[in-house]
């Protein structure tokens, strides 16, 4: 089984220096200390309402990772010419709503299908990996796979939100679209809503690749410092890939 790739999402670090406007906590710091912790990428979400993460962040990030920059944003014209610009590594496209209070699912890819295409061949002509967050559902799949995007990222916040006796069959549901998208030739990322009492079941399924994990990173981070916390959530990531 491959090695599977933790990117730490750092929206929620940022969140506190915005809470007051101050230079700290250091962006660039922790960049380095998630990088040197076990972190293998760096994932930041510039929201249209800009309530966390700055377009300066997004150049800072470019500039200082040493792994992969991963740039979380709305599917929009003014959002995909800004990513242009910054260069990472990979685009994540994903929904967003002004009043969320973080992402509540995924992309209606069907939906919006032509404006999505627009957006994936604008960012692969330019060299960016582009993935869609997406609910774990094949339909979806087959259509990001018309789209022309190489990965798709499945969203796990209802496996977090759902009791012990309902959970099983929402990771069923997950390994099933994790299976069919690389059966079909997509590569398979995960994320939101994971901690490390809950990842151990998602990071088990070998189709995969990368798991990203913010919130609880940092929010462990406030006990434990924010090496420690990706050490920890990198730990019980590797448990699961060995059993």
């Amino acid at each position: 089984m491959q090695a599977l790739r933790l990117g730490v999402n750092l929206d929620h670090l940022v969140a506190v220096r915005e809470a007051r406007h101050t230079p700290y906590p250091d962006l660039a710091e922790a960049i380095t200390v998630s990088e040197q912790n076990g972190g293998d990428g760096i994932t930041l979400h510039l929201r249209e309402d800009r309530r966390h993460v700055q377009p300066q962040d997004m150049f800072l990030a470019r500039r200082v990772a040493r792994s992969t920059l991963n740039m979380e944003m709305a599917p929009t014209p003014g959002m995909v010419e800004m990513a242009v610009d910054v260069g990472p590594d990979f685009c994540c496209l994903v929904p967003e709503r002004r009043e969320e209070l973080t992402t509540e699912g995924g992309l209606d890819v069907i939906a919006h299908g032509r404006r999505l295409r627009e957006a994936i061949q604008r960012l692969t002509e330019v060299g960016i990996q582009v993935s869609l967050f997406i609910e774990p559902d094949p339909k979806v799949i087959d259509a990001v796979r018309e789209l022309g995007a190489p990965l798709v990222e499945l969203h796990t916040g209802t496996y977090c939100n759902l009791g012990e006796g309902e959970v099983h069959a929402e990771l069923e549901r997950i390994r099933t679209a994790a299976r069919h998208a690389a059966d079909i030739g997509l590569k398979v990322n995960a994320g939101h809503g994971l901690h490390a009492g809950n990842v151990g079941p998602v990071a088990a399924i070998p189709q995969i690749e990368e798991l990203n994990i913010g919130h609880a990173i940092v929010a462990r981070a406030l006990i434990t410092g924010l090496g420690e916390a990706v050490r920890e959530m990198r730990a019980a990531m590797d448990a699961s890939r060995k059993r």
